[in-house]
């Protein structure tokens, strides 16, 4: 028998390169550093080539996952609280994927809290969400965007903390100039001493990859085709995005000016992947959070963002910038019949080229000042001591405060109301 607290988690693998399952991963190793809890986790959001359960080492017994497909059903859910007995869900990512969860919420909190860890990333206000928020304990909130927008639709019953995402800032680290340079040899021979620009996303829609290729191709014009670089970091063939490498055919971009890196990276592939480039870009029209202009910080590479979601708590600390931040010059209402309303934010396609060349003109030190202030600001607000610091005190407070199985408190499964 052991005297540690048993939390359950459902969200993308764990141990999967997703944003949510390195969070997870994060939150997980946090609180297992302090030896007062231990996990099951259910890792979902990929495919497997086996469902046998596994021990992470070095911690073995204390976290185990669970591999399944989508992120679980009610069954499994039943059968793990049955059998293992935990005293706390927590669970992460899209609540459009956690309907099912939230309709047993009858069943589960009598027994044991449910602890949210959400992202919304703009308004207008989704009111028909508030169902699912009132069906925790608690919610933990990833940007300030997400945090405003929690707290206007939750009902007293329900805490909500605010915890934002974190990256390594051991391995996401400025390299030492003679590295980078010579990584810049490499990868651009003769020209490496041009600017490079750097867009490390997924191929899909809402992150406007071709809009991006487009625009780029105006700025070369600009400036000149042999003074600049485009480097994507993403799949050019993802089924949810654009033909990339058509469209870079298309545009004459081939003999340099945009290049594609497809592999897959370890977080040091990819840190120095931000020390070689002069400034990153994500120009998304709809951004949670955004790991990698994160990453780009920390390793002082300054970024240019579109002001959206968690990506403009980025930028900027509301007196210095860390980078340029473009204001969206519409917001389109889109939707669907699970999310019936929320803003797209769109920049304008000349302000982004403006833009591009204004980071261009800036002489060397001006950018290095840039980024160093950016990873001082990764540091103070976003730093992985603080996150560990700020999800051990989130946890600890939770199970105090809400219990579990005989202890458990704060929750009724009914209400009086005046008719």
């Amino acid at each position: 028998m052991t005297d540690k607290k048993l939390i359950l988690t459902i969200s993308d693998h764990p141990l999967s390169p997703s944003g949510v399952g390195t969070q997870t991963k994060y939150f997980i190793e946090a609180l297992l550093s302090t030896g007062r809890y231990r996990f099951i986790s259910l890792g979902g959001a990929v495919k497997h080539q086996n469902y046998q359960p596994q021990r992470v080492e070095p911690y073995m017994d204390d976290w185990k996952i669970f591999p399944i497909d989508g992120y679980g059903t009610k069954d499994v859910i039943r059968s793990i609280i049955r059998n293992e007995k935990p005293d706390a869900l927590w669970f992460m990512t899209d609540p459009r994927f956690y309907g099912w969860l939230w309709e047993m919420e009858d069943e589960i909190r009598p027994l044991l809290p449910m602890m949210y860890y959400h992202v919304w990333d703009n308004y207008p206000l989704p009111t028909y969400n508030a169902k699912f928020y009132n069906s925790n304990d608690c919610i933990a909130t990833i940007s300030k965007v997400t945090d405003g927008i929690v707290r206007e639709l939750v009902s007293d019953s329900v805490d909500v903390v605010h915890v934002p995402h974190s990256i390594d800032t051991e391995v996401f680290v400025k390299h030492e100039p003679e590295s980078i340079q010579e990584f810049r040899k490499r990868s651009f021979g003769e020209d490496y001493k041009r600017t490079v620009f750097f867009w490390n996303n997924r191929n899909a829609r809402r992150k406007q990859s071709g809009t991006l290729i487009f625009l780029f191709k105006e700025f070369l014009d600009r400036v000149g085709h042999d003074k600049a670089a485009l480097v994507m970091h993403t799949d050019p063939f993802d089924a949810h995005g654009q033909n990339l490498e058509a469209i870079i055919m298309h545009l004459g971009l081939d003999k340099g000016q945009v290049m594609i890196s497809r592999e897959k990276l370890p977080a040091q592939g990819l840190a120095a992947l931000y020390n070689m480039a002069d400034c990153t870009i994500n120009i998304a029209d709809a951004e949670g959070f955004g790991l990698g202009t994160l990453e780009s910080l920390a390793c002082e590479t300054p970024v240019i963002v579109n002001m959206t979601g968690g990506l403009q708590e980025q930028v900027t600390d509301g007196k210095n910038w860390f980078g340029f931040g473009i204001e969206p010059s519409s917001k389109a209402i889109i939707g669907s019949q699970d999310i019936p309303w929320i803003y797209e934010d769109r920049i304008n396609g000349d302000e982004f080229v403006d833009t591009l060349e204004k980071f261009y003109n800036l002489t060397e030190d001006e950018r290095s000042a840039m980024g160093a202030a950016g990873r001082d600001h990764v540091l103070n607000n976003y730093g992985f001591d603080l996150f560990k610091d700020n999800w051990i005190k989130a946890i600890d407070d939770f199970c105090e405060k809400n219990g579990s199985w005989e202890t458990r408190k704060g929750y009724t499964s009914w209400r009086i109301e005046e008719l």
